[in-house]
């Protein structure tokens, strides 16, 4: 398996660092686990292309900063209009290379047009139930800023149950045998019966408490997404999320003070 270096070098230089953007569920970690992944379930097709499956796990979030909801098409128009491509395929695979991006999202009801979207697709499945979790909070921090905590908890739960539990859907766009993740969903159906040990679980991952590293995570995942927002907003925002005792003054100072605290520690460097 040999991926040519120039196009390697060309998506590490000016793709990746795009994926800066996206939330912590879509980054360049979870770009490098789908590319590995799509590599490793490339091997199970003959003459399959392993540039054009580099690419396609490499292209496939990268419009989700743009619009979440639609990222797929975004992602897929991106990859179309980079001409840069036009040097290391034909126009051809750069059309099958769009309609696999376009095609891989889980909650799509039609399946993949080719073999490389049906790689990408099977790639593109967590099977870290901690990752997942965390990714639902992230998300859900940056697109529902206010949402209660348990708002924002059942909602996480309702999701992964729907995508992600033994009738979920993101079963039915898994085209290649992954044992690790049957295990997966196995953990996941399990997890999503019980209501409070999925709180219990959901605050333990996703660390919600309150030091000032949680509460300046919260704080600024809502405000890279929601810059409409005042200060004020974004604080009463962070105040919602925290199964909490502190008041919303309380809370103010803390991130008055912790952003204070890294303006001195910039000025002394």
């Amino acid at each position: 398996m040999n991926i040519n270096n120039e196009l390697k070098k060309y998506i590490e230089q000016n793709i990746f660092t795009s994926y800066q953007k996206n939330d912590t569920g879509h980054n360049l970690e979870h770009i490098k686990y789908v590319i590995n992944r799509s590599l490793m379930f490339a091997k199970e097709v003959p003459n399959i292309n392993y540039n054009m499956v580099y690419t396609i796990a490499s292209y496939h979030d990268i419009g989700h900063y743009i619009d979440a909801k639609n990222h797929e098409k975004i992602s897929s128009e991106i990859l179309e209009q980079d001409k840069n491509l036009k040097i290391f395929f034909t126009d051809d695979e750069i059309i099958i290379m769009k309609e696999a991006v376009a095609d891989h999202r889980a909650s799509l009801k039609t399946e993949p047009r080719s073999i490389y979207g049906k790689i990408v697709s099977t790639a593109d499945r967590s099977m870290s139930l901690n990752k997942t979790i965390k990714r639902t909070f992230t998300y859900r921090l940056a697109n529902n800023p206010n949402d209660t905590l348990d708002e924002i908890i059942e909602d996480a739960r309702n999701h992964i149950n729907k995508k992600y539990s033994k009738n979920g859907y993101a079963i039915k766009k898994v085209y290649f045998k992954d044992k690790d993740f049957e295990n997966f969903i196995n953990e996941c159906t399990k997890l999503v019966k019980n209501k409070d040990l999925f709180k219990q679980k959901f605050i333990e991952i996703n660390e919600i408490n309150t030091s000032e590293e949680n509460l300046m995570f919260i704080f600024n995942e809502i405000k890279k997404y929601n810059e409409y927002m005042t200060f004020d907003e974004l604080i009463y925002a962070v105040y919602i999320k925290l199964d909490t005792v502190l008041s919303i003054e309380e809370i103010k100072q803390k991130i008055i003070d912790y952003i204070d605290k890294q303006k001195q520690l910039t000025l002394n460097k």
